[in-house]
């Protein structure tokens, strides 16, 4: 780690400031020299080692703290070593002090000056030369420090040691103990300093010991601050603004943005900030294999010159993740460094160790006093090309992740682009000691459990016909059970009490060459109504929610929309946001492990919950009613809003979405949700079936290629959407859709408001899965009820015509349903229908044809269907 004097990073400010560095030869190979624009202390050292400022191989940077924390143990001894805790300082010191603690293999914990609500302080102290003065200390388990093992503190340099003194003397006052190791990689005190140092610990009646890779000393003039000061303004009034030294031209063309969703261990804490135990580090030494060939993956091959970078206090994981990967890589790829808050001066000069910076606006709202402006150091190649980086992997954690981080023409990921050739955007879920799910019910949901406890997600092609980065299943595949049922045992069964719809599923059979032809010219007229739906509802969603966004589509039928909002969100913005697809259940809630997996996972106020279209907006009641008190927001997202339940949407108009017209070959070959005792656990998804023998007839991706073909054309269009949604006085739900089908259920004699589903979605669902009672239409509805009318013909359904509907269709589940009150022709009559609609039947109501799939139950979550294989029986038509 020697350099030579010509190649010392630390020449520049040397030979124009007169400050000169005495002590270890190898100091100079260690650290370089800038100037910083901070009154207190104006030089900075730079490390060559800590990759901070200067992006390092990842392996020399956690190889100079492991090699300081075997010095630890070899001066503690076995014994002592095993109850030793390690503390490391925010924000330059929190990988080193890692790498110490990993190399002596003690539980650590570094100061943050990010203060965390519900989680009060055990101390804090100055550090009196920093940019950014005062540390907080926040374990999770405050017994951390209450043992009288030896206490050892990181740092990245000792210069005075008054930062070591003022933590000593909190802690010491809390927790009284004999022994303390002070390490850091340089240490450069003065006479006096070590002499005050050596009082301190005689007055506490303690040991006190330093260890540090290199000593030495800093020499500094008198005037230096005023020399720094003057060398700052000329450079700033060059003609190369310091702040932009290295960036590409404007108007440059933006590097594409992938984001990448890493397999992160449930639990598993993202750094030291409340803790890191032995334990934490098995099972991230475990994991990073894995989550380096995630990395890997979305790094073009021909890479060769990748930087991971880290964000603050964030350097721990990002440099472990950096040294997996360019093991994974292999060669001499890969280096890491980290983002900062101290303004430093950039020159681009081979003497000076600041050569660029690239300065952006804080993104994970900051809550203290200090400047909101970050720095990226020597990311940018400046006037050298050969120092360019290929890739550009940003590892933040997700407090981090906002729309700053992304929007603007100084945000950090704008710059980033502009400087290489692909960015990849990783997001780590902030470890939080009081879980997301605590805030949950404890009688339903519990505690977030350990990763062990939580069941892993399905995904296609082994599960779904859907690619596998398209979503994630949080369900549990009971592919090989047999839970199939004949409509009407089904319907008779859920009518009477005896079952609940999701204990069983209807049989599913391919629809005929005519439905499918209806669904394909429903396909074709309507796939840029829906794109446009799509865009609109993605372009809202962004804007109000964010980039860091999570989508949570409900299965099964809001799983096609999800997937749609994700490819909308890739092709417009360049942004892959992770998809889950979970179950909910009228009358059960949502699934709980599945929240538990969204919590354990993401930021619960990050989730989006996805659907096809609103009827008269039971589920949504049903999310709202699950997700009260957890912190997930129960605002449901829709192409459609009939029934105006919801406030982000697509459109409001009541029309045909094609991938109502069919079931699994629409929704990645999978059924509707299953939740029945004996096949699903209190650790367990609810289940669904993959129904990989239908592959013939999928239509999933025809489906979505179709809708996001028309993409570019809705462009414009849906960002004007969206500006219309956000200045919609109306946009708030007024229920209206529920209001109708109380009148509609009262008019018609029908006790039960679950058995009326309005809109065209929710009518073909009873048509497709239910038991049939008759049809609403409105009057001189068109093309959008093709499909209708034929499943009707089929069913043997009655369609009549409406006046003032104010759906386009509603269907009307038999009331009272069971199979002995059908006739011997296999129809049923229904009640009396109330006065006040003007009615009358529209079309025939034949019997359904031999081997003609009929319907079956349903799901919830959304529009979907499920053809089935027996023969409904079916009202002959209203009495008179």
């Amino acid at each position: 780690m020697t350099a030579t004097p010509q190649t010392w990073t630390g020449r520049w400010v040397a030979d124009r400031t007169g400050i000169v560095l005495t002590g270890s030869e190898c100091l100079p190979g260690l650290v370089g020299l800038a100037l910083r624009e901070n009154r207190k202390r104006a030089h900075l050292l730079v490390s060559n080692v800590l990759g901070k400022h200067v992006p390092q191989r990842p392996s020399v940077v956690h190889g100079a703290g492991l090699d300081l924390g075997r010095r630890v143990r070899e001066l503690l001894g076995e014994e002592a070593a095993a109850r030793a805790v390690v503390l490391g300082y925010a924000e330059t010191a929190t990988g080193l002090g890692h790498s110490v603690a990993d190399g002596l293999d003690a539980p650590y914990l570094h100061s943050t000056r990010r203060p965390v609500p519900g989680i009060p302080p055990l101390g804090g102290f100055e550090e009196e030369h920093s940019h950014a003065t005062s540390h907080l200390l926040l374990p999770a388990d405050p017994a951390l420090f209450a043992g009288d093992g030896p206490l050892v503190l990181v740092d990245d340099e000792f210069s005075t040691g008054r930062t070591v003194l003022n933590t000593i003397r909190e802690l010491h006052a809390r927790h009284p103990r004999a022994h303390y190791v002070v390490v850091a990689l340089v240490d450069l005190r003065s006479a006096a300093d070590r002499d005050r140092l050596a009082e301190t610990a005689t007055g506490l009646g303690v040991r006190l010991d330093l260890v540090a890779t290199a000593n030495g000393g800093v020499e500094l003039p008198e005037d230096l601050l005023d020399r720094a000061q003057q060398l700052i303004a000329e450079m700033s009034t060059a003609d190369t603004d310091p702040a932009d030294v290295g960036a590409d031209p404007a108007g440059a063309v933006a590097a594409p943005l992938a984001r990448v969703v890493l397999d992160w261990p449930a639990g598993l804490p993202d750094g030291g900030r409340h803790g890191f135990t032995a334990r934490d580090r098995a099972r991230l030494d475990a994991a990073l294999p894995r989550l380096a060939g995630q990395l890997a993956e979305a790094l073009p091959a021909e890479a060769r010159r990748v930087l991971v970078l880290g964000s603050e206090e964030l350097m721990y994981t990002p440099l472990r993740l950096a040294d997996a990967l360019a093991e994974r890589l292999g060669g001499d790829r890969v280096r890491y460094s980290t983002t900062t808050r101290s303004p430093v001066l950039a020159v681009d000069d081979p003497g000076y160790a600041i050569r660029t910076r690239l300065a952006f606006p804080a993104h994970d709202d900051p809550q203290d006093d200090a400047s909101r402006e970050r720095y990226a150091y020597n990311v940018a190649p400046g006037s050298d090309p050969a120092r360019r980086f290929d890739a550009v992997v940003l590892v933040v954690d997700d407090v981090a992740d906002t729309p700053a981080l992304h929007r603007g023409e100084r945000s950090l990921l704008g710059q980033l682009r502009q400087v290489t050739d692909r960015v990849v955007l990783a997001v780590l879920p902030s470890h939080r000691p009081v879980p997301s799910a605590s805030a949950l019910p404890t009688p339903l949901y519990g505690p977030v459990p350990s990763a062990s406890a939580l069941p892993t997600p399905l995904y296609g092609p082994a599960f779904s016909s859907y690619r596998a980065e398209e979503v994630a299943w949080l369900l549990k595949d009971l592919s090989g059970v047999a839970l199939e049922a004949p409509t009407e045992e089904r319907e008779e069964a859920v009518q009477n009490g005896g079952a609940h719809y999701a204990e069983s599923l209807p049989v599913e059979y391919q629809p005929s060459p005519a439905y499918q032809e209806l669904f394909h010219q429903a396909l074709h007229g309507s796939a840029r109504r829906i794109a446009l739906a799509v865009a609109t509802v993605a372009e809202t969603l962004l804007r109000e929610r964010g980039p860091g966004l999570v989508l949570a589509s409900l299965a099964r039928a809001g799983t096609p929309v999800g997937v749609l909002v994700r490819r909308w969100l890739a092709f417009a913005h360049s942004l892959s946001v992770p998809h889950y697809a979970v179950s909910i259940v009228r009358g059960r809630g949502i699934d709980p492990v599945a929240l538990r997996y969204l919590a354990a996972h993401h930021r619960a106020q990050d989730v989006v919950f996805v659907d096809g279209w609103t009827g008269k907006g039971a589920i949504t009641r049903e999310l709202a009613d699950a997700l009260a008190g957890t912190g997930f927001d129960p605002d449901l997202a829709v192409l459609a809003d009939p029934g105006r339940c919801v406030r982000t949407y697509g459109t409001r108009d009541d029309f045909l979405i094609p991938s109502a017209c069919l079931n699994s070959t629409v929704s990645g070959l999978v059924s509707r949700t299953v939740l029945r005792a004996g096949l699903i656990g209190p650790d367990d998804f609810h289940g669904a079936k993959h129904y990989a023998e239908l592959a013939g007839s999928d239509v999933s991706a025809v489906f979505l290629d179709a809708v996001a073909a028309c993409f570019e054309e809705v462009r414009a269009p849906a960002v004007e959407g969206a500006d219309r949604l956000a200045a919609d006085p109306d946009r708030a739900p007024d229920w209206a859709g529920w209001a109708a089908v109380e009148r509609i259920s009262a008019e018609y004699g029908i006790d039960n408001v679950n058995l009326v589903k309005p809109g065209v979605g929710e009518t073909t669902r009873v048509l497709l899965r239910r038991v049939p009672w008759r049809i609403l239409a409105r009057r001189g509805a068109g093309a959008d009820l093709d499909h209708v009318r034929l499943l009707a013909t089929q069913r043997g359904v009655e369609v009549e015509e409406v006046d003032g509907l104010p759906y386009t269709c509603v269907g009307l589940i038999h009331p009272r349903y069971s199979r002995g009150a059908t006739g011997a022709d296999g129809r049923s009559a229904g009640p009396t229908r109330a006065d006040g609609w003007s009615a009358e039947p529209v079309g025939s109501a034949e019997p359904v044809e031999s081997g003609e799939p009929t319907v079956s139950a349903e799901s919830v979550g959304s529009g979907e269907s499920t053809v089935s294989g027996t023969h409904g029986a079916s009202p002959k038509g209203r009495e008179s």
